[in-house]
């Protein structure tokens, strides 16, 4: 009988215990299992499994203090431990497929797990009160809960959650909860407070494992060498695509890098080799001495500037295939019978992840063959646990999954790929691995967010409101390269949005925001051209011309207030805003900047947004999220540049991709959250999009130019201000 089915069953029974000192593993035996997320020790200690992988963002804490708010647990005695990568028990439930997933990406974490594990919490609450109540012979619906006891209100008798699991009986099935039986958010002592964070002791003080801390009995190492060129065939690139045609290894220097100190195996992959070796450095060298003939690939002599002027020509051709994306009354007429059309273009170029920690992951196989236990650090570990199972011709249920902490993840550690690759590799070699990716191996690698062409027009009647809205997109990427590119917060009544799709073999990726970021550019910067051809306050205009929401409009006028809109700025600055929206979440943005017209430099000195991202479990995390996606959006907008000549990725590393420095960071970032009494929305991501827009409209007020190439590095900034 495998856990899932034991806990449907049963609701009780031991815990299976690996890794643990004598003592810990005799105290979890004793505890209780109240359902799939909770068990007791009989000396109070709550244990909650967090499904939330952590980056950084907090999801490891976040998510069992939901749980834990329910069940009115007692936090200084929770501990907190990583879900098995059972998608089935432990996973949400993702509204448009209606699949079970635990893919922590789109800001999914808390804004879909929320009433799952408040729901959980509650049985495990009822469970409680029900085993009090008998002992008590009390009516349960009397009984009251504390942190960490059971009350009786009539008489003052108390019973610790330890006691209980101590003597207590886990009915089965389990109790349900209905809704209504969900505590009163004004009652909650732990959501929306401030709680540290869990993982933050273990990364301060080294114990915190990411998996390329792994070690293991026998361990070797391995790093890999791919085709240059890339060979995508899906919209999210699968490594382990079987008897892939192209982008192969044919022959290489095989009797060469044998003969190199410390290596143990050479192994073929399908669209690369790996160097096994006794060290990292031992298998690196031995790596980058590699001589690799390799099949053509579907990239070969794919060129992404002139790719670009591509996409210019796809839009005007009248037979090129076009996928509506949202069409609203008749846009037609809006145009025919326009006072004034607006017209603009659009260009964003490839980023990549850059997420510090090296792509890595440690594989075991049984000596049987029959068993995998894997360590990674994946905001999927379901999705990982199938593609490790997949690529060793096992079932998921004869792979064992270690989560781990990752160094960054932002979308790119989503996939599972290089964990798969880690596999075949402890396969061929019958040893346990531990693969780690170089960065150069990343980059050239990359699962890029995609380039796009975008073309945006709007109609105005006599008045200047806004009634027709046009809005093209083009590139590679299908669905990524839609995301943001509605306009549910203006009231535009006749709308029209397509999506032009090419193929190129470039692998691409969710990315943080994914299509929002130049989206979310393309349609702000076009709204404050339309406000400075009107000689409107931009913020005016989106609320009389573009007809905001109540929702746009009372984030635009928080925002208003925290960066004293009408204030004069310092000489040489000027302030652009722009909406934000990603996740369910909306908000308004500025940043005020300078510009060194010599260099073309731009330096962002503040920025504000304000967010209505609904209920806020953790408000002081969630601020410090949406700050990262500031920083992280600063960087792409004004750096982050990833280009192909010939099918080749032409960056290496982080000398040749410029990410943000320290020095670059804006002096002042303020971040408020818009009350409202709503169910959580993604915070993740929605500090991105806005960026690009704002820093745009910002520099156009500084010197009458607009910026319509992301990113605005130095080189174009100075042409536009030579134009």
């Amino acid at each position: 009988m495998d856990r899932r089915d034991f806990l449907k069953t049963t609701g009780a029974g031991l815990a299976f215990c690996i890794g643990l000192t004598v003592e810990e593993a005799v105290g979890q035996q004793a505890s209780k299992i109240i359902n799939a997320w909770v068990r007791i020790a009989p000396d109070g200690t709550v244990t909650i499994y967090s499904a939330g992988a952590e980056m950084g963002q907090g999801s490891m804490t976040s998510l069992p203090l939901i749980v834990a708010e329910e069940m009115d647990a007692d936090w200084s005695k929770v501990k907190i431990e990583f879900a098995p990568a059972d998608a089935r028990v432990y996973g949400y439930t993702f509204p448009p497929t209606k699949q079970q997933m635990m893919s922590i990406v789109g800001s999914r974490a808390v804004q879909l797990y929320y009433t799952q594990l408040r729901i959980a919490g509650a049985q495990v609450r009822k469970v409680l009160v029900a085993n009090a109540a008998q002992k008590w012979g009390a009516d349960p619906a009397s009984l009251r809960t504390e942190p960490g006891f059971v009350v009786n209100p009539a008489n003052g008798q108390r019973l610790a959650y330890g006691e209980i699991a101590a003597y207590g009986t886990v009915p089965s099935p389990l109790p349900a909860v209905d809704p209504k039986e969900l505590k009163d958010p004004k009652t909650f002592r732990l959501i929306g407070k401030q709680v540290a964070r869990h993982d933050l002791p273990g990364k301060v003080n080294g114990t915190a494992q990411y998996s390329i801390d792994v070690n293991l009995p026998g361990m070797v190492y391995a790093s890999t060498l791919h085709s240059p060129v890339h060979d995508a065939t899906t919209k999210v690139w699968n490594s382990m695509q079987p008897n892939a045609p192209m982008g192969a290894p044919e022959s290489w220097n095989d009797a060469e890098i044998k003969r190199m100190k410390g290596v143990i195996s050479v192994v073929r992959l399908p669209n690369g080799v790996a160097v096994v070796a006794d060290s990292f450095d031992h298998a690196r060298a031995a790596r980058n001495a590699l001589k690799v003939a390799w099949s053509q690939a579907r990239a070969a002599g794919f060129d992404s500037e002139r790719a670009l002027e591509d996409y210019v020509r796809v839009h005007a051709d009248p037979a090129a295939k076009s996928d509506t994306l949202d069409a609203k009354g008749d846009v037609k007429a809006a145009f025919s019978s326009a006072a004034k059309t607006y017209k603009a273009e659009f260009r964003s170029d490839y980023g990549y992840h850059a997420q510090m920690e090296p792509l890595n992951a440690v594989v075991r196989i049984s000596d049987s063959g029959d068993r995998a236990e894997v360590w990674e650090g994946t905001q999927a570990p379901d999705v990982s646990r199938a593609m490790v199972a997949s690529a060793l011709g096992l079932k998921e249920e004869q792979v064992s999954f270690n989560q781990c902490y990752m160094g960054g993840g932002f979308g790119r550690r989503g996939l599972g790929d290089y964990a798969a690759e880690a596999a075949l590799i402890a396969k061929a070699v019958r040893r346990p691995v531990k693969l780690i990716w170089t960065r150069e191996e990343d980059i050239a690698q990359g699962m890029f967010r995609p380039q796009s062409f975008q073309c945006v027009e709007a109609a105005t009647d006599a008045a200047g409101k806004v009634t027709g809205w046009k809005h093209c997109v083009v590139g590679d990427g299908e669905a990524l390269l839609q995301t943001g590119i509605r306009i549910p917060y203006y009231g535009v009544p006749n709308q029209f949005i397509e999506r032009r799709g090419v193929s190129h073999g470039v692998k691409l990726k969710h990315w943080r925001a994914v299509g929002h970021v130049f989206n979310v550019f393309a349609i702000e910067s076009m709204v404050d051209r339309m406000a400075a051809d009107q000689g409107m306050d931009p913020i005016a205009f989106r609320f009389e011309k573009m007809a905001a929401t109540p929702k746009a409009q009372k984030v635009f006028e928080a925002l208003a207030e925290m960066c004293d809109y009408r204030a004069k700025r310092p000489e040489g600055r000027a302030l652009g805003v722009s909406i934000t929206e990603r996740s369910g979440s909306l908000g308004a943005g500025a940043v005020e900047l300078s510009l060194d017209r010599a260099s073309g430099a731009i330096r962002v000195h503040k920025v504000w947004v304000a967010v209505d991202g609904g209920l806020i479990v953790q408000p002081e995390q969630a601020k410090h999220n949406v700050e990262s996606a500031i920083i992280y959006g600063l960087s792409s907008v004004l750096h982050e540049r990833v280009t192909i000549r010939a099918g080749k990725v032409e960056q290496s590393n982080f000398h040749d991709y410029r990410l943000m420095r320290m020095s670059d960071v804006p002096d002042e970032m303020h971040v408020r959250f818009v009350d409202v009494d709503t169910r959580p929305t993604g915070l993740g991501e929605i500090g991105n999009p806005f960026i690009a827009p704002a820093v745009a409209n910002a520099l156009f007020k500084l010197t009458g130019k607009r910026l319509d190439h992301m990113p605005f590095t130095p080189e174009r900034v100075r042409e536009v201000l030579k134009a």
